[in-house]
């Protein structure tokens, strides 16, 4: 599941990745933050997140003949120091971190394009991060995910993230499938031991064949429930995603589905602005009227010679 041969500390980062795809960064610089603390004392207060909700919206669009997602997601998100809690303050030390600068790290689809990241409606400045360490990739079940970075400075008690992506939908075995990173553990704590997911998905391009799932960690496969309700040219689909502490994760969420076949072929004359059918009857009349024109130029010539 993870890269082999990476060092110590490389391995830890990837498997706090594939854990917290949002609190990446600081899961490696609190394990050395929390131990100097513990050397004087607990002198500094140590923090961790809560997020009881989180939602998802998609786009799935046709453009240019290819299927695209437009993702937006917003985190509400709660500072809280351990300490104090009714837990011992040290035990889940991998999701802690202090101080009041938190860098975090969050995966992106291959292809990923017009990313934006807001916290509380302020822009924030990203980067490339596997771009500065190519090792630092996040595994998931449709292969391995570049990551990119921003820092939150000050971390209030109360926040919201959003980010906005956008990136092609991957054609697995005939069915065109997406994933989102579900994995909220680092988020649930005894006294905040629910999250839930929310999605929307809005279907600008007909399709069949819906499969809803989530995928635990070695592959195994369980159907989520769903609704959909269609409104002129699209069709909405809805879904809740519950996790709870101290039970089984669910996995990241998969969603797999046929283009419809008068959408696919469509596509194939994106360029012409017609659908298909009136393409097609468009060329054979073109074929039709230069192949009348051929036969009266021939039948002319033929006539002027026997004249």
């Amino acid at each position: 599941m993870y890269s082999k041969g990476l060092p110590v500390k490389k391995y830890q980062f990837l498997v706090a990745a594939w854990i917290m795809p949002l609190l990446f960064s600081a899961v490696i610089f609190a394990q050395v933050e929390v131990s100097d603390a513990n050397l004087i004392g607990y002198s500094l207060p140590v923090y961790s997140l809560m997020m009881p909700e989180e939602y998802l919206n998609y786009t799935i669009s046709c453009v240019n003949g290819s299927l695209w997602a437009k993702v937006d997601g917003t985190y509400p998100l709660t500072k809280f120091e351990i300490e104090g809690q009714d837990q011992a303050p040290w035990t889940n030390t991998e999701f802690t971190f202090t101080g009041d600068t938190l860098p975090l790290y969050y995966p992106t689809p291959p292809g990923t394009t017009n990313i934006s990241l807001e916290m509380d409606e302020t822009e924030l400045t990203w980067s490339n991060y596997t771009q500065i360490d190519p090792a630092a990739t996040h595994y998931t079940a449709l292969g391995y995910w570049p990551m990119i970075s921003t820092i939150i400075n000050p971390v209030l008690d109360h926040f919201t993230l959003k980010i906005h992506y956008e990136h092609p939908i991957e054609l697995v075995d005939g069915s065109y499938t997406f994933l989102y990173d579900l994995n909220i553990s680092p988020y649930l704590w005894p006294w905040s031991n629910k999250s839930t997911a929310y999605f929307n998905m809005k279907f600008e391009t007909d399709y069949t064949d819906l499969q809803v799932n989530t995928i635990a960690i070695d592959g195994t496969l369980n159907p989520v429930d769903y609704t959909s309700t269609r409104e002129d040219e699209t069709e909405a689909v809805t879904l809740q995603l519950v996790s709870e502490y101290s039970k089984p994760l669910l996995g990241d969420l998969l969603i797999s589905f046929t283009q419809g076949e008068l959408e696919q072929t469509k596509s194939d004359f994106s360029g012409s602005g017609l659908p298909a059918e009136y393409a097609i009857v468009a060329m054979i009349l073109v074929a039709t009227v230069i192949m009348a024109g051929y036969f009266s130029l021939k039948h002319r010539k033929v006539r002027t010679k026997t004249e």
